[in-house]
């Protein structure tokens, strides 16, 4: 089994020229693709776009179940204004419109969902990927049977079993992978390290809560603190999962932060504690890194009202919306309620969300395992970009608040 589903490899890349892209390479591509897209031309029917950049403006319109790229605004078209840069990166899937959202860097008038939809098209064209349209995927067991998605493995199943419903449906749910024991200690170092990480320490993550509360919920590099967290990283249990499958995957050397420990608190209103719905390639460079395996495992249970996972299972086989609740999105959204010392793991392109807690706080640490980098150093230059708007994320963005519990 393999989940490399990269296309591009990093180095230099050469600037994208506007004219030539508008005019003879976009055109191209969409007529080159033009059956592969049509269903999902004709399912996502976005208004028009005009594109500027640097002065020059082009504008991309449906027709039918076909695109057209003209010359010129149109008085009926959405805008979206780019510099030469931001051309060559969203060209390049350097960056996605989730990427400029995030950073304070996206110039549109119109809405981000319609941008996303004609995101998909874009790279629909330019990869030869159709974007996701109702049915397109499904879910099988390796005898050809409906494959249940709510299945709980144990530690000791086979792999080969993980391995196919991994394959199917992005994510696995292990249960009793440690103990009770080993997360108490784990905890009381969260407890006993947090008094060392402060606000714009740049290792770490703040939120407001609703009684005006600033709270840590993000510690990075937790192993080079923790020798119980250094130690998860060579752990037998969590290298077997990491060789599910035949890629090669290795930890995130070039980043230093191998292991984040989060704490979820309650009322969150302004940063970020709980991410909603999203892929971890949201912000950009799919085609260089995915898929890589995103390991949580679980401090503390969660459940609906205690921070627990979610994700869209078969979502990691599809072209969709990096981020957000995409309208109309026929792939099942599932809840992953675990106890103390379970595991999950899901791939980096599986949507995914943690659910705000209303009950109690939830813990969590999170590791994980990518795809070796043909050129690393290139590889670590650009990572080192998404890395920037990621880690400004809390303060340039906040999650919507939680639901009120309900009795």
């Amino acid at each position: 089994m393999t989940v490399d589903a990269r296309t591009r490899v990093d180095g230099t890349v050469p600037p994208v020229d506007p004219t030539l892209f508008f005019e003879s390479v976009l055109p191209q591509a969409l007529t080159d693709a033009a059956d592969l897209l049509a269903p999902a031309v004709a399912h996502l029917a976005p208004p028009p776009l005009t594109v500027e950049v640097d002065g020059s403006t082009w504008t991309m319109r449906p027709a039918g179940d076909r695109v057209m790229v003209e010359r010129g605004s149109a008085d009926d078209a959405e805008e979206l204004t780019l510099n030469d840069v931001q051309l060559t990166d969203i060209v390049n899937d350097q960056v996605t419109p989730m990427g400029w959202f995030t950073s304070g860097q996206l110039a549109l008038k119109g809405r981000l969902s319609n941008l996303l939809d004609w995101w998909l098209l874009l790279r629909g064209a330019l990869d030869g990927i159709a974007p996701h349209v109702p049915g397109a995927v499904s879910f099988a067991d390796d005898g050809g049977d409906a494959l249940d998605l709510h299945h709980t493995f144990a530690v000791d199943d086979a792999p080969d079993d993980m391995r196919q419903f991994l394959e199917q449906a992005g994510f696995l749910h292990i249960g009793g992978v440690f103990t009770e024991d080993e997360m108490a200690a784990i905890s009381a170092d969260m407890d006993e390290l947090a008094p060392s990480y402060s606000k714009g320490d740049g290792r770490s993550w703040w939120a407001r809560t609703d009684t005006g509360e600033d709270r840590l919920v993000r510690m990075q590099y937790f192993d080079q603190a923790s020798e119980r967290g250094a130690s998860l990283i060579h752990d037998e249990r969590l290298l077997r999962i990491r060789q599910l499958t035949s890629d090669g995957h290795e930890p995130n050397w070039d980043a230093g932060n191998l292991v984040e420990a989060l704490i979820k608190p309650l009322g969150i209103v302004e940063g970020i504690s709980d991410v909603p719905w999203h892929k971890d390639c949201s912000l950009g460079r799919h085609s260089y890194e995915c898929c890589s395996l995103t390991v949580g495992i679980s401090v503390t249970g969660a459940g609906p009202r205690s921070g627990q996972l979610r994700v869209v299972a078969g979502s990691h086989r599809a072209l969709v919306w990096p981020a957000l609740d995409q309208p109309g999105l026929d792939l099942p959204a599932l809840e992953l309620p675990t106890e103390t010392g379970d595991v999950t793991v899901h791939l980096s392109c599986t949507l995914h969300m943690a659910q705000p807690p209303v009950e109690r706080e939830r813990r969590v640490l999170y590791t994980g395992f990518r795809l070796p980098a043909s050129n690393p150093e290139a590889a670590s230059a650009a990572r080192r970009r998404l890395r920037e708007v990621r880690e400004a994320a809390p303060v340039t963005v906040s999650q919507p608040p939680a639901a009120a519990p309900t009795s």
